[in-house]
């Protein structure tokens, strides 16, 4: 495969639809000599992350999709022809040969434009229930890729989350010791990893500083990223006098796969990427869904709470108390902990980015 292919991508709103486009394009680099235009909003997370990540990025004005009457509702025909008449514009101008969009509002407008340009759709939904972008190009698209079984979209096929390789190809045990070097954790002993995303997870948060002292006096120690916004000069690293334990405050960690290397078990929000990278890699995982939107959280988790490789507790029941019980009651149990570490892996594919790629550049050479 020596021509350039021309890819376009989009997603955007969130690092749901956005980490993926990342990483499946990393992947497509490595596979092909590839010329790649993302397209985005500016209100989007996808406006910051996608030109760090060394990808070209171009704007078209958002399409909120309401769900219920509203001014937004009455202004969406002006607005979604505009934003799909610059998607064309965009799929032209770079002779676009294959299309691959990860939902959010940016996402609708360009598979409109590429059905109306007969350019090959490929459709990736990221969570285990569809967001309405996906839903309607669904129904025209070319492939339908998913991320977790059982989504409900027509001739869906499952082939996992694309994750960057550095964390699909994560060995967590053998870098457990650096990892727990550059952390500041002991060398032994088991840590909980708690996270609730870059902007850090109220409840999260507060459950673990109730839950702190009672950990480490049972020798757990915890690595916690709480948001750089909630990180206070209050907040200080704590060292167990008796059991050696340690408590490691940070704000934010740019390599996931560090953190991950460095725990035994995990507390955290179960959105796609966080549910899909802990399962790769091996971590069982407490998901705390979080309580609002279309319920997609609780739903993402199914698959490892059904096969008892991981654990939920609902969000309005998260208590110092419950979590304390939660994590002895697993890392208390290393045969359970063993169980839930190797389940996870089998049912979460590592190889989806790459499977992913090799689909986008079959359907562009087949198209010419």
């Amino acid at each position: 495969m020596s021509a350039v292919i021309q890819v376009v991508m989009a997603g955007g709103g969130t690092a749901g639809h956005t980490s993926p486009l990342i990483a499946t394009a990393e992947q497509l680099k490595l596979q092909a000599e590839v010329d790649i235009l993302c397209i985005g909003t500016v209100k989007g997370l996808e406006s910051r992350v996608i030109p760090e990540a060394g990808l070209e990025l171009a704007l078209i004005p958002p399409v909120p999709l309401p769900r219920s009457l509203s001014v937004d509702l009455a202004a969406l025909p002006v607005r979604l022809r505009t934003a799909v008449k610059q998607s064309r514009a965009l799929l032209h101008k770079h002779r676009a040969q294959v299309v691959i969009g990860f939902g959010g509002y940016v996402s609708l407008p360009v598979y409109l434009a590429a059905r109306s340009e007969k350019v090959p759709l490929v459709v990736h939904e990221g969570n285990a229930v569809p967001g309405l972008a996906n839903k309607v190009a669904a129904r025209f698209a070319d492939r339908v890729i998913t991320a977790f079984p059982q989504t409900p979209l027509p001739g869906a096929k499952m082939l996992g989350l694309p994750v960057r390789a550095a964390i699909a190809g994560l060995d967590r045990v053998g870098s457990s010791g650096q990892a727990r070097e550059l952390f500041g954790l002991p060398e032994t002993g088991k840590v909980l990893l708690v996270s609730g995303g870059s902007q850090g997870a109220r409840s999260l948060n507060r459950a673990t500083a109730e839950a702190t002292d009672r950990l480490l006096e049972a020798g757990i120690s915890v690595l916690h990223i709480l948001g750089a916004a909630n990180l206070t000069d209050e907040i200080v690293a704590i060292d167990h006098p008796g059991t050696g334990a340690s408590y490691r405050p940070v704000g934010y960690v740019n390599e996931m796969g560090m953190a991950y290397a460095a725990a035994d078990l995990m507390l955290g929000r179960s959105g796609a990427g966080t549910v899909m990278e802990t399962a790769m890699v091996g971590l069982p995982t407490i998901f705390v869904p979080l309580p609002h939107g279309n319920g997609e959280q609780a739903r993402n988790a199914d698959f490892l709470i059904n096969a008892a490789a991981g654990v939920i507790v609902p969000d309005a029941e998260l208590t110092g108390e419950r979590l304390l019980a939660e994590v002895v009651g697993v890392l208390g149990e290393p045969g359970r902990l063993r169980l839930m570490s190797q389940t996870c892996q089998d049912l979460a594919p590592a190889n989806a980015a790459q499977e992913l790629a090799e689909l986008v550049l079959s359907l562009a050479v087949g198209a010419n």
